[in-house]
């Protein structure tokens, strides 16, 4: 069959309008693919803000869990997606990481691809041993306190960073500190030497030298005063009294290296039996400072010995009012009146042990 140049005029228009409708839809079709791969990439994807913790050796299906539980996700899909363009599970990285308002799943990728995890603060005070120590960092990175507390006991590590077991605590000086959830031991001890070193300048140095005393024994002594008073205005005159001790050669006779050695500082009146106890740390029969200090003093404490009051008190008693204050004396029959005034006290109230 022939066709005549009539038909092809009518036959050519039609399959010119077939193609240009197909290539129309197509044209559509791939915008519509195009915008949705570009929401899928550049379109925000937090739900609601949040942050997740990645334990070493984990699946990208336990990355997308945390993420699910939290509900941190608006398009799971989208993020999916994302990841495996981005072969991010072959590189899954431990570490806290916080999700914000405005994040694509482009950027929670690569945030989450290249590690940028966001660090912790972490404030430790008021601990007296290492094993509280590690008890409350652990809540905030990923190694456990049995795995922190062993290598704080090491005696390969002490020894390392030149302290002893009774010192070592001398070496962590209670602050806040940003550490990352992945922080282990080593990262963590180590971070610690770097700021105890730190925390020596040479100024406080200078003053520790004309106090004849080692950084050491500052912080020993300020661990002392911070158990004898919570009085920030009282401290520097407390260290002032030890100091006057130290100097003359007598006795410390510090209530809290009792309550040290003996494993209990709930105890409320020092006895006689109490101070029969035979240990390094009871100044009440080895002259001197203790063997390292019985709690972690806080930088304020560690201050007030530096910065010690230049008085002539050799005796201390608690008030008998229980403000938290003392009675300060510099000969004994002062200081045993003193005394006998808060034994009244503690009768009173009923306060035998």
């Amino acid at each position: 069959m022939e066709l005549n140049n009539g038909n092809r005029i009518m036959l050519f228009p039609k399959l010119n309008k077939i193609i240009i409708v197909i290539f129309a839809i197509a044209f559509v079709l791939v915008g519509l693919y195009g915008y949705r791969l570009f929401n899928y990439v550049f379109a925000e994807n937090i739900k609601n803000p949040g942050s997740i913790t990645i334990p070493h050796d984990a699946s990208f299906e336990q990355v997308l869990d945390s993420l699910k539980s939290m509900d941190i996700l608006e398009n799971e899909k989208a993020f999916r997606w994302v990841a495996k363009k981005k072969n991010y599970a072959e590189s899954i990285k431990a570490g806290k990481y916080v999700f914000n308002k405005g994040m694509n799943s482009n950027s929670m990728v690569n945030m989450l691809k290249a590690g940028n995890q966001k660090p912790i603060t972490i404030t430790f005070n008021n601990l007296r041993f290492m094993a509280d120590l590690a008890g409350k960092i652990a809540k905030y990175i990923e190694p456990d306190s049995s795995k922190l507390i062993s290598y704080l006991c090491s005696p390969e590590v002490i020894s390392e960073y030149g302290f002893n077991e009774h010192s070592f605590h001398a070496m962590f000086i209670p602050n806040s500190y940003e550490l990352y959830w992945t922080t282990s031991p080593e990262q963590f001890v180590s971070r610690m030497h770097a700021e105890y070193k730190r925390f020596w300048n040479d100024t406080r140095l200078a003053k520790a030298d004309s106090l004849k005393l080692t950084p050491v024994e500052v912080i020993t002594l300020a661990s002392i005063v911070q158990e004898e008073t919570i009085k920030e205005d009282e401290k520097p005159i407390v260290a002032g009294l030890y100091l006057n001790r130290i100097k003359k050669g007598m006795l410390l006779q510090a209530d809290p290296t009792v309550k040290f050695a003996l494993g209990d500082f709930g105890i409320k009146r020092i006895l006689t039996r109490h101070l029969e106890i035979d240990s390094p740390y009871n100044t009440y029969k080895y002259a001197g400072l203790p063997p390292g200090p019985i709690n972690f003093p806080e930088i304020s404490s560690i201050n007030a010995v530096l910065n010690a009051n230049a008085n002539k008190y050799l005796y201390m008693c608690a008030r008998e009012d229980f403000s938290g204050y003392h009675n300060f004396a510099r000969t004994l029959r002062e200081h045993n009146a003193n005394a006998e005034r808060y034994r009244n006290a503690l009768n009173a109230n009923k306060i035998f042990e």
